[in-house]
């Protein structure tokens, strides 16, 4: 009793050069496990942020940067649900900057979880809600993400480096916000390495997952240096999942045992990046491939669209005359999305097959909810991602299990490849692997 008394009484000697000590004293106290305790503390400092906001965050961020694990976890924490309770005449500019500019400090050494959370905290600013604003979130997680190393695809940790950092990037990007200097990166080093990729967190398609945030930036991608020859990457990696029909044998039977699997999934996403990029560079498949190479590229966009009107056909009778509850079971879910990714599919197609190829359609990814038109909405391209932060995934496995769905046997018998209906989510527990050791402190902390 006597140490909650002792803690409400603090604030009263927080005035002038002792504000930031008292604010020091109640972050170390965060660390307490009572938890009436606990919450006195959390009003202690709201009550003193009120006095004297930069003052406060000096103590809070002093603990962050030198404090004992337990108590940088908290803090943190504190600044990420706290901070946005706050009035605008607490959260001044002035003292925005000050938030970014210590921010900072600790992104040189932080974790992956902490540095989702201090994501979260900035992007709240009102400072940076403006297209420099995002412009300089988007500079922090491109450092995150150490664009300028070496890529090691056989690195599961700087594999999910790059995807977790790329995840908090994609919300930021905007017809003004490019994602040039990521697309550029995932073209150039990730593309070529894409079967080869590993990840830590079970069960997870990582290379749906890479071809997804591609697909996401590819709409928002600005002027880019190797156009021709990044476009060459992606355009080489598309072929790789559009198989030539099987060779017929004189009796009109296939000669092989096998139809080619048709990866819907991953057809989507690259098509649509191809699509997005390819507007920038218009006569790349009639004046940079050859004839030979064109004619290819036909055939199997043509016996990919004669798959892809079979799956059509049968998603649609499959689905046809069901409505509201009768949509909501686990089958039919994944049978609208499996019909979204054809559709998809099927238009960007159709206009690859226009002489020349014409890169006017717009669809919105299957993945991604349609957006409305609306005049006050200040982001309104057709596919863009939303301009809110993505939601975290529910915890445990979850977040990665992913359900297939079969189309019936037949002629071009395959399978829609992995999907989910939400891939955006937390950052994998273990903490002290990969970005655990940044700086002079190596982390291993889990909440």
């Amino acid at each position: 009793m006597i140490r909650r008394q002792a803690i409400k009484e603090l604030p009263q000697f927080a005035t002038g050069d002792n504000l930031p000590r008292v604010a020091d004293i109640l972050t170390q106290l965060l660390q307490s496990d009572d938890s009436a305790e606990f919450n006195l503390v959390n009003n202690a400092l709201l009550s003193i942020f009120k006095m004297d906001a930069k003052g406060t965050l000096g103590g809070l961020f002093s603990q962050i940067l030198q404090g004992e694990d337990i108590v940088r976890e908290r803090a943190i924490k504190f600044l990420s649900t706290k901070l946005k309770t706050l009035p605008e005449e607490v959260m001044t500019k002035e003292v925005e900057e000050f938030i970014l500019t210590e921010s900072k400090k600790v992104l040189e050494d932080v974790t992956g979880e902490e540095f989702v959370l201090f994501m979260k905290i900035l992007s709240g600013l009102k400072s940076l809600q403006t297209v420099s604003g995002r412009q300089q979130l988007v500079e922090l997680v491109a450092e995150q993400a150490d664009l300028e190393q070496t890529f090691n695809p056989s690195d599961p940790d700087c594999v999910d480096r790059l995807l977790q950092c790329t995840r908090q990037a994609v919300p930021l990007f905007s017809k003004n916000v490019h994602s040039t200097k990521f697309v550029t990166y995932f073209c150039e080093h990730v593309l070529p390495n894409l079967s080869s990729l590993t990840t830590p967190v079970e069960g997870l398609d990582i290379q749906l997952e890479v071809l997804k945030l591609l697909a996401e930036m590819s709409s928002f991608c600005g002027d880019m240096e190797k156009l021709e020859s990044n476009l060459k990457k992606l355009f080489d990696k598309l072929l790789e999942y559009m198989p030539l029909p099987p060779e017929e044998a004189e009796n009109g039977e296939n000669a092989g045992n096998e139809e080619p699997k048709l990866q819907f999934s991953y057809v989507e996403c690259l098509l649509y990046s191809f699509h997005q990029l390819g507007r920038k560079l218009p006569d790349f498949l009639t004046a940079k491939l050859n004839a030979e190479k064109l004619k290819d590229f036909k055939i199997r966009l043509q016996y990919f669209a004669r798959g892809l009107q079979v799956y059509i056909r049968q998603l649609r009778l499959a689905l046809q005359g069901k409505t509201g509850e009768a949509l909501k079971t686990e089958e039919n879910k994944i049978k609208v999305v499996a019909l979204k990714i054809t559709n998809n599919i099927n238009v960007l197609i159709k206009d690859l097959f226009h002489i020349p190829p014409s890169y006017k359609s717009t669809v919105t990814l299957s993945w991604k909810p349609v957006q409305k038109a609306d005049a006050g909405q200040k982001r309104t391209s057709e596919d863009t991602t939303s301009s809110s932060p993505p939601k975290k995934a529910p915890a445990g496995p979850k977040r990665d299990a992913r359900q297939i769905y079969n189309p019936p046997s037949g002629k071009y018998s395959s399978n829609l490849g992995s999907f989910s209906y939400e891939q955006r989510g937390g950052f994998r527990g273990g903490r002290g692997r990969g970005w655990g050791g940044r700086g002079n402190r190596s982390r291993g902390r889990i909440y």
